[in-house]
């Protein structure tokens, strides 16, 4: 902003009441044309911003099949398809007390104020200003020869200095323009936090049940390997079975039992992990979730929607949009210097030698336009337009690669779900066909018709099915909550924290995206 000072030698003093009504008359006059004149910009230099035209497929590359479905995706509280309460109780004490969260809504607070200080460019600057001063004078110093020296002066002075820049072309209204936009990219980002959180929340919650049911597995192996182990105990004492198949039998038990704790492990991580997620210590939910659940099951059918959806939906993807359409704005800001900025400027100041500073006739003022015109930067104007039209060009850039990126995502997490659903219910079958395998081969075993060998391979490969199997089935339901992800679902309506923040800007006459 050009501001502009009162300096100089001080103003002569004008009699009585006129001379005040008279500058006050000016002041108002001046104030009511600088209203008008700062209403509106009379030249705004730089581009217009216009929303980047996107082109979207009209359908994704991964048909549906038996567990996808066309048609409008509801992803607003896509975790409620589960049917678990704690699921669902997690979400909302996530929402409440994630820590990310909490930065990321900061920083909409953050925006919201520089919003605010981009605007207080379009208002006046007014500042106060006073000083009381004593000067003594030198004996040395003769002023007015025969006459009575007075070698002590008292100067009072107390006013206002107002000064006031005209957006002729349009600087101010650009900056408020970009600040606008990178307000609403910071409400998207605390949105893709969100999804993000959620997301995060029910991926945690479906490996603590997934390690739980690869836990009880593994305990039930451990209990029929050990009586494997007992089995081939007594045939060694009845004197009908090797020493060596006690000891495949020990060895097989014992590997068994050293997956155990590295399970557990994971399980406690994931745990703590959910903790964290929800602004709280590690330790707090091992009370609810150390009880043993089944994993949520998905939903038969999964509506996902069209490709077009994603621009409303991901908010990654309005965020990059905001802020191609804040930088656009900054190009402006950077070609409105090469013009004059016009200012107005006035001061107002009570002035007296003597200690009645607010008598008759101990006022001045002062009044008048200004301008300032860079004549000569060596280039460095025209460069920074340069430099922020490649920014701009850099940022739509990364916007198509936003949107290109979300498509890859919708299309790996659709396939990703489908394909895993078909691994489960083929372990689901090998489950149940390595389960009758041990018990017939054990049959065969004790009738002395099949060798221990294949008791071994048939217990190991039962352990490995059921582990594969409880893996899988909690990856199937991972790989929903992927997808949901990947739709940009979960912040659609706003939390209550976001919505007040919302409604308050709204109310002072903040542009909501």
């Amino acid at each position: 902003m050009f501001w502009g000072k009162r300096n100089g030698p001080k103003h002569p003093a004008m009699g009585g009441g006129a001379a005040k009504s008279r500058a006050a008359g000016v002041l108002g006059t001046s104030l009511a044309a600088l209203l008008v004149l700062q209403g509106c910009s009379v030249f705004k230099v730089g581009p217009d911003y216009e929303a980047p035209e996107t082109l979207m497929p009209d359908a994704w590359h991964q048909k549906t099949a038996q567990g996808l479905a066309e048609g409008k995706a509801d992803i607003k509280n896509w975790w409620t398809v589960f049917n678990d309460p704690i699921l669902t109780d997690l979400v909302e004490q996530a929402t409440l007390g994630n820590k990310d969260l909490q930065v990321a809504f900061g920083r909409i607070q953050e925006a919201r104020a520089a919003r605010g200080f981009a605007t207080g460019e379009f208002y006046p600057d007014v500042d106060g200003a006073g000083s009381a001063e004593r000067t003594r004078q030198s004996e040395g110093i003769v002023r007015n020869p025969g006459a009575p020296q007075k070698r002590v002066d008292n100067f009072y002075d107390i006013g206002l200095d107002a000064t006031w820049e005209i957006d002729v072309f349009g600087r101010i209204g650009r900056t408020v323009e970009s600040a606008d936009a990178s307000l609403q990219a910071t409400l998207e980002d605390y949105r893709d936090v969100l999804v993000s959180l959620y997301a995060e929340v029910a991926l945690n919650y479906m490996d603590v049940r997934a390690f739980q049911a690869r836990i009880q597995f593994s305990k039930d192996n451990i209990a029929t390997q050990a009586g494997t182990v007992k089995l081939t105990q007594d045939r060694l004492a009845a004197e009908i079975a090797p020493e060596l198949d006690v000891r495949q039998a020990e060895l097989n038990l014992s590997r068994t039992e050293a997956e155990l704790p590295r399970l557990e492990q994971s399980k406690v991580q994931a745990i703590n992990r959910l903790g964290v997620l929800l602004g709280q210590p590690p330790s707090s939910l091992h009370p609810i979730l150390e009880v043993d659940a089944p994993i949520p099951r998905p939903p038969e059918r999964v509506a996902v929607g069209l490709p077009s959806e994603l621009l409303r939906q991901r908010p990654d993807i309005r965020s990059a949009e905001r802020q191609v359409a804040a930088q656009t704005a900054q190009i402006g800001v950077a070609t409105a210097d090469l013009y004059p900025r016009f200012s107005l400027s006035g001061s107002f100041a009570f002035e007296t030698a003597g200690s009645a500073i607010f008598g008759d006739g101990n006022h001045a003022w002062s009044f008048g336009p200004a301008f300032r015109w860079n004549s000569f930067d060596g280039g460095r104007i025209r460069n920074n337009i340069l430099a922020q039209d490649a920014r701009t060009n850099q940022l739509l850039s990364d916007y198509e690669n936003t949107v290109l990126l979300a498509l890859e995502d919708v299309e790996n997490s659709m396939v990703a779900f489908e394909q895993e659903k078909i691994r489960r219910d083929a372990l689901e079958r090998s489950v149940i066909a390595a389960q009758e395998s041990v018990r017939l081969v054990k049959e065969l075993y004790i009738a002395r018709l099949t060798d221990f060998q294949n008791v071994l391979d048939m217990e190991r490969s039962l352990a490995e099915q059921q582990d594969d199997l409880a893996e899988s089935a909690g990856r199937v339901s991972q790989n929903l909550v992927a997808l949901y992800r990947s739709l940009g679902g979960g912040w659609e309506p706003d939390p209550p924290q976001l919505e007040e923040e919302i409604v308050d800007q709204e109310k002072n006459g903040e542009p909501i995206f």
